[in-house]
């Protein structure tokens, strides 16, 4: 069976990836069918990697300006829609916010193709936001839309991606499927001995001198001494610097800011935002990560070639879905059409 998928806000092809790479040992595939986002350099990243001979079925245009009708069926929908509005890190407006309605046009799509299932993805804080009415009030569009969904937060350093990253994950099944077939949590159990650490991601193997996206970031002096105060695991707030070299932020001190990785634990959340002081800092080395760096720790093959500028690049892979995660929960889903058990445990929010 080859489950044809389409894709809103696909971004660089986390998901996607995931998806294609997805084996059950029976013969069961995922395809790729259509995409759509809304940044010309993430379209560039998705048709390279993912449908290199199909450009066509990519289409970049803003979800709210694009005729939905027009594209091809499908079996499955997938859409990470976007987070600005539900992020903790954000003012959290929630549906007051610009980006808050866009998983509106995921239901549309929902409505007009009627796939068998489907996986919408979004970040932990959308639960809150609002006072917790934009998630009831998602849950309640997407069971309108004809879906029995199982809404799950999953936080992906215990499935083995070497990154502390928490995500809400809802995976629907068509109702006239969901007595048949029940999609259930795929269990953490597996992967308790998985070697997660960012020291493991990074230097196992070694990333290899001509591996695209690794350009070694540039630092300045003053940043490089700041950084030799700084300790594994530490911030610019947490570490003993001295006067001098201290940040001078007013408001929320923010613990992302020079904070370097603990080579033995997940690292932190890769993210896509933010200025200088926010793009992870390495254990031992004065220096930011490059780019390569980061896409593994959100578990893309060093072979994964994303395209545009080191800033462009560095948003894509912050706003991507790790793609050996979104594997795990779409194998889940094709064994449960298929009809083949596999450890699951209880969804939790």
């Amino acid at each position: 069976m080859k489950y044809r998928l389409g894709e809103l806000f696909c971004g660089p092809g986390g998901l996607a990836y995931g998806a294609m790479t997805a084996d059950i040992g029976n013969g069961d595939k995922i395809v790729h069918a259509w995409a759509n986002d809304f940044d010309q350099d993430t379209v560039d990243t998705y048709i390279h990697n993912i449908c290199p001979d199909a450009p066509e079925t990519v289409y970049c245009a803003d979800v709210r300006k694009f005729d939905l009708t027009q594209l091809g069926p499908i079996d499955a929908l997938a859409f990470g829609f976007p987070c600005n509005d539900f992020s903790v890190v954000g003012e959290q407006k929630g549906f007051d916010g610009e980006y808050g309605p866009l998983y509106t046009y995921g239901v549309k799509a929902l409505k007009i193709y009627k796939p068998k299932w489907f996986l919408a993805e979004n970040v932990g804080g959308i639960k809150s936001a609002n006072e917790g009415k934009a998630f009831k009030k998602i849950l309640h569009d997407m069971k309108a839309a004809g879906y029995t969904i199982v809404p799950n937060l999953y936080k992906f350093e215990e499935y083995g991606v070497p990154q502390a990253r928490h995500r809400v994950i809802i995976v629907g099944i068509r109702n006239d499927l969901a007595d048949k077939y029940q999609y259930k949590v795929p269990s953490t159990e597996p992967y308790k001995d998985v070697d997660n650490t960012s020291r493991n991601a990074i230097e196992n193997p070694p990333i290899p001198a001509n591996a695209p996206n690794n350009e070694m970031p540039r630092q300045t002096k003053r940043v490089k001494e700041r950084l030799s105060y700084i300790k594994p695991g530490q911030n610019a707030f947490t570490a003993d610097i001295p006067e001098e070299l201290q940040l001078h932020v007013k408001g929320a001190k923010i613990s992302q800011i020079y904070r370097r990785l603990d080579p033995n634990k997940p690292a932190y959340t890769v993210t896509g935002s933010g200025g200088g002081g926010t793009h992870m800092y390495h254990w031992s080395e004065p220096r930011a990560l490059t780019n390569r760096e980061r896409a593994r720790l959100q578990t893309f093959p060093d072979d994964y070639v994303f395209m545009g500028s080191k800033e462009s690049v560095r948003k894509q892979i912050g706003m991507a879905v790790p793609s050996r995660g979104a594997r795990i929960i779409f194998e889940a889903i094709l064994k449960t059409f298929a009809g083949i058990d596999y450890p699951s445990q209880e969804a939790h929010l």
